[in-house]
Formats: C-alpha cells, sequence, structure tokens
C-alpha cells in the first residue's frame, strides 16, 4: 500500500494542508473535495489509487486543517479558492494532471480547467453538477432564496445547512444501506464546521454559488472544444444534485462515459470499490503514462451511460 504525506504549503499568505501520495514521476490526479468536508473524504481513495498515480489531495482555504481566516479578514469566493488551488498545484510542479472533483470540489476544478486549460488530462466528476439542471429543487430552494434577497430571514435559512442533523442527512440520504456509513463523517465535518467564524464562512461561499451558475457556459464550451476525456460517475438517489445534472454533461460531451449508482451524494462512503475501480479503469485508459504510452484521443471510447449497483 502505498504511503500516504501530510504536507502544508503557503500559497499567498494562506497555509494550505494537503495529502500527497504515489510515485511523484507519475502522472499526477489532483483531488478536490465537496462541503461540508476536507480532503479527509478521499482517505479510502487514495491507496487505491496511489500504487499507479501521483496524487494530491488538498483542503480548501475553510475546510479541513488549511487556514479559516476570518470573513473580514479574506474574501470567500470560488474564485478565490481556485486561485489558491492553482497556486499549490504550480508551487509542486504540477503541469498536467487529472481532475477528480465533487460538490464544491468541481466549482473549483472547472475554474482551473479554465484558466489553464491544455493542464488538464482528464476529469472525473462524481456528483460534481455543472448544469443548472442539476440543482435539485428541494435542496436549493432556500439558497435560491437567498441569492434573490439576502436577509436574515433567508440567512437563517442556510444555517440549516450547517446544523449536525442536516450534515448527517448529506451522508445518508439515497444509500440503501445506511450501515455502511461511519457517523465519524459527519461528526468530524460537524466539528470543523463549528470552529468560531466559521459559520460567517460557509455562509459567504453559499451565497456566492450564485456565480457558479453563470461559469456553466463557459464550462459547457470547454467541454466541447476540448473533448476532454470526462467520467461522471453519480449517486442517482442525490438530493443535492440531482440525476438530471449527471446526465446533461453528455449535451456538451457526447464521449462522456456515464455511471448511475444506487446511492446518494457520498459515493465513496457508500461504493468506494466500485466507484474507485471505474476512476482506474477510465484513467488507465485516458490519461499518458509515458511518452511511449499510446496516447489515447479523446472521445476515442464513445459514449457510454450504464446503472451501477
Amino acid at each position: 500500500m502505498s504511503t500516504v504525506h501530510y504536507h502544508n504549503a503557503s500559497v499567498d499568505g494562506q497555509q494550505l494542508f494537503y495529502r500527497e501520495a504515489g510515485p511523484e514521476d507519475a502522472p499526477t490526479v489532483v483531488l478536490l473535495h465537496g462541503f461540508p468536508t476536507s480532503s479527509c473524504m478521499f482517505q479510502n481513495l487514495i491507496p487505491l489509487l496511489a500504487d499507479r498515480y501521483h496524487i494530491i489531495a488538498p483542503d480548501l482555504l475553510g475546510f479541513g486543517f488549511s487556514d479559516a481566516p476570518s470573513v473580514d479578514d479574506f474574501d470567500y469566493t470560488f474564485d478565490a479558492l481556485a486561485g489558491l488551488t492553482a497556486g499549490l498545484l504550480d508551487q509542486l510542479n504540477a503541469e498536467r494532471f487529472a481532475l477528480f472533483v465533487q460538490d464544491y470540489g468541481a466549482q473549483v476544478g472547472w475554474r482551473v480547467a479554465l484558466q489553464n486549460p491544455t493542464a488538464i488530462t482528464a476529469i472525473v466528476s462524481q456528483n460534481g453538477n455543472g448544469y443548472e439542471v442539476g440543482l435539485a429543487e428541494g435542496f436549493w430552494k432556500p439558497v435560491r432564496a437567498h441569492w434573490a434577497e439576502p436577509t436574515p430571514l433567508t440567512q437563517a435559512g442556510l444555517r440549516e445547512g450547517l446544523t449536525l442533523e442536516s450534515i448527517r442527512w448529506q451522508y445518508l440520504h439515497g444509500v440503501p444501506d445506511q450501515s455502511l456509513i461511519s457517523p465519524d463523517r459527519w461528526y468530524h465535518d460537524f466539528a470543523m464546521l463549528s470552529r468560531p467564524g466559521n459559520d460567517l464562512v460557509q455562509l459567504q461561499l453559499l451565497t456566492d454559488y450564485a456565480r457558479n451558475l453563470r461559469l456553466y457556459p463557459q464550462l459547457h464550451a470547454y467541454l466541447r472544444d476540448s473533448k476532454v476525456p470526462l467520467l461522471v460517475i453519480w449517486g442517482r438517489n442525490d438530493e443535492i444534485f440531482g440525476v438530471e445534472g449527471a446526465l446533461a454533461f453528455t449535451d456538451d460531451a457526447p464521449h462522456a462515459e456515464v455511471y448511475l449508482l444506487d446511492g446518494g451524494h457520498f459515493l465513496l462512503e457508500s461504493h468506494l470499490d466500485t466507484t474507485a475501480g471505474a476512476t482506474r479503469h477510465f484513467l488507465d485508459r485516458t490519461v499518458p503514462r509515458a511518452a511511449a504510452h499510446h496516447e489515447r484521443t479523446p472521445g476515442e471510447s464513445g459514449s457510454r451511460k450504464e446503472v451501477m449497483q
């Protein structure tokens, strides 16, 4: 099993924590986590990829073990998180890399890809939304209300998403066998989000999320023009990002491979082996490993849509 190393790096005056594993001369895969977690969501995936890939998994600013400056000291936007992530990758000399993105990590990853499209070798989106149709109405209704009219009343609706019960729901909803999910996961996330002032960090990011919708047309053009190899692996029971968001990727990337699993938002908790296996198989076929290795033309395999248990 590959050894995982735990590092901190200073980027634009902020300390960013990241996990690193695998041979440094192997193709790089960058893992970008979502809300409300951190790179710890990848702790079981990393060993399953690091035997043949160089893995970098950072904690976004305000999450996990990275710095979490107050909203008075830092303007939390997805543009800012993407800038810090790109800065970290520059420091680590990651010139070309594949992305594995989930939830918030997708919004950061799309920006990283748009800013430097030639750096991206492939993308895996695990419930990482890129289409407005993917925003499940029930979950996003209070968020949209706050976007339309930011008031203490609409902000209270957002705060509901920061409670222990809400975080627990994110892990358990849509999972047929909930006994597979360790309570450690939501208690850990809740503890990190409960640090003094972090509620305001999360509220600022939820407010800024509206800008992601305006970015989506650029993402769609990038997918059409670049034909970057794309794997979409999705919990079909996700009540945060609906399955329509998974299928929409094929509108702009008809070569995309789409797998729908019988799970919810956090597939690495309930479907680790299936998700890791599909990711390895995809990366092995799409990411160049050496100059002598056959460099597959993007989209060569054609579109695939499958429902997996």
